[in-house]
């Protein structure tokens, strides 16, 4: 028999209310969210007591032209990820054709390339002196632009076409595991009442999976905000482009706040419109029968088009980026393979590990901090720290480096005053500076992986554990621990990767003369060195496929009783 299910909101109701109690767990994670806040508080405060005067000139200048060309870039590539991600989504869930099982991870793959790398590769492939308009211009003749029209890929259609290849997968795993867990039955019952394939899919399954997908298409609004690479490279003038310019250009910190608070606002509104279209329209599944999904088998002119819309998306944001990345690493090897290079990849290496160690060690502690407090006061201060991936990063970059500085100037004068002595940059300019910033962007991640994974560790553990003498600590390390090693290590391996393709706060944050993979290969991109750039892309392309497969299969397997499909076209 179906049942409604009572919204969790109604059952927190009835349920008596937690105090709030200061043990070790709830300061340390109050001490956190407050070190977290530094940074956007510090953007804040600079915004509105700023030194100079120049925000009339970016008003009456740049600022009109910085907003209206982010607003633009945002609802091009927000359009286009829609339309693929829930697109393919829907044909690889719902329809057998052939490829269908090779295209349900494959759509995942342009995750692993970052946006910056995918627009050096078409702007090789694409501009006038590319293979491509070389190729026209033989076999038709032509000898100069004028006799001919090509699209200009250095341009704001450009970035689009970039950004949108590379994020279509948030919209596209978010979609698939929301289409996964809708129950057969009501698809069934729409169909009975005369609803035809399309009618079902429009008027129920979509209005079911809508909030999976506006939570996936804000994540791809706060990467399009918070891209640098491509929109440097392209010369497109954006809020985050302009944030580097006028610090670095034009040397006005206030004025890169005022910039980074606008940008601000901007995730602020997304959040909130999130979180508004969730509470304003809720959709709930009336029945617990969950069955293989019953997937419709294709004839041939639809199976052959569903192959070709999910073959054209994986062969543009990762086929032909790989493939060009690997035959410039292979011809190049010996050009690009320097000790430099090696030591830029240590570099990487070595920073990536130590932010996502950082990372998911301060996940699991506000995680479990949760996990013992469950309070309303300190699930909104733990919910507090993790908005920063919400946060672009050059917004970070402006609030991590100014308290970091003020702590150095007050150190080095109170050890000048004390012992004569000067102690320099102890904290900004750092490699320190850098793993702060990525702990407060990434924070999210990890903190995410393990607040679902302890979620599934019944409660009557931890009361067995502690009627057996152990404290807080001790169930966590004898118990869950043991437990959440896969989730523990998923967590490392998401942060990791994101910090190896973060380019816009390493380039802000980064000591003097010290380079990343994201920065080198950014570097000889902007000098038109694609073939030496194409090793170090290839590096970061490969570290991202990894996450990739872990996705795959946890989406694989999300859907209840989910037991594959036999005998189905592969």
């Amino acid at each position: 028999m179906d049942t409604v299910r009572t919204h969790p909101d109604a059952l927190a109701a009835t349920r008596p209310k937690r105090r709030l109690r200061l043990d070790a767990w709830t300061t340390g994670s109050f001490a956190i969210a407050l070190v977290i806040a530094v940074p956007l508080v510090t953007v804040i405060f600079l915004a509105f007591t700023p030194n100079g005067d120049i925000w009339p000139h970016l008003v009456a200048t740049v600022l009109p032209h910085y907003v209206s060309t982010t607003l633009i870039l945002m609802t091009g590539v927000g359009g286009g990820t829609l339309i693929i991600g829930v697109g393919t989504a829907w044909l690889v869930t719902m329809n057998r054709f052939f490829g269908r099982r090779v295209f349900e991870w494959a759509l995942l793959l342009p995750l692993a390339v970052p946006s910056y790398v995918i627009a050096y590769v078409y702007t090789d492939l694409l501009e006038y002196a590319g293979p491509i308009q070389g190729m026209l211009r033989d076999i038709f003749g032509w000898t100069n632009p004028r006799q001919y029209w090509f699209p200009e890929i250095r341009s704001l259609g450009g970035a689009v076409a970039m950004m949108t290849l590379v994020l279509y997968p948030y919209v596209y795993l978010l979609s698939r595991a929301a289409f996964l867990e809708q129950s057969v039955c009501v698809l069934e019952v729409s169909r009975t009442l005369g609803k035809g394939p399309w009618r079902s899919f429009f008027q129920i399954a979509l209005p079911l999976a809508r909030p999976a997908i506006v939570i996936g298409l804000s994540l791809v609004l706060m990467e399009t905000l918070n891209d640098f690479g491509t929109v440097d490279f392209f010369a497109v003038a954006t809020l985050t482009a302009g944030i580097y310019d006028v610090w670095l250009n034009m040397n006005s910190i206030s004025g890169a706040a005022q910039l980074a608070t606008i940008m601000l606002v901007v995730v602020l509104v997304l959040i909130g419109m999130e979180r508004l279209a969730r509470r304003s329209r809720r959709f709930h599944h009336t029945t617990t029968r969950y069955r293989t999904l019953p997937r419709a088998r294709l004839r041939p002119v639809p199976a052959a088009l569903s192959c070709l819309a999910c073959a054209i998306p994986v062969g543009l944001g990762f086929g032909v980026p790989a493939f060009i990345l690997s035959r410039h690493a292979f011809v190049n090897f010996h050009q690009s393979a320097t000790p430099n290079f090696f030591g830029f990849a240590a570099n990487s290496l070595l920073l990536s590990s130590a932010s996502a160690l950082l990372a998911v060690m301060i996940g699991l502690f506000l995680a479990y901090a949760q996990r013992l407090g469950r309070t309303g006061a300190l699930r909104s201060v733990i919910r507090f720290a993790s908005i920063g991936y919400a946060v672009p990063g050059a917004v970070l970059a402006v609030g991590v480096l100014i308290p970091l500085a003020g702590l150095d100037n007050a150190v080095d004068g109170f050890m000048h005053a004390t012992f004569g002595v000067s102690t320099g940059l102890l904290f900004s300019g750092t490699i320190a500076a850098i793993m702060f910033g990525y702990l407060v962007r990434f924070l999210a991640l990890s903190f995410g992986t393990v607040e679902a994974s302890l979620g599934k560790i019944t409660q009557n553990m931890d009361g067995a554990a502690r009627t057996l003498g152990h404290s807080a600590f001790s169930t966590l390390r004898r118990v869950h621990l043991p437990l959440m090693k896969g989730s523990l290590l998923t967590a490392a391996i998401l942060v990791f990767v994101d910090c190896m393709k973060e380019l816009p706060m390493t380039m802000l944050l980064r000591p003097f003369n010290f380079d990343t993979l994201a920065t080198y290969v950014h570097q000889l991109a902007s000098d038109e060195l694609l073939e030496e750039s194409a090793l170090g892309a290839l590096a970061i392309v490969v570290s991202g496929i990894l996450p990739v497969i872990v996705l795959s299969r946890t989406i694989a397997r999300s859907r209840p009783g989910q037991n594959g499909t036999p005998g189905e076209t592969k």
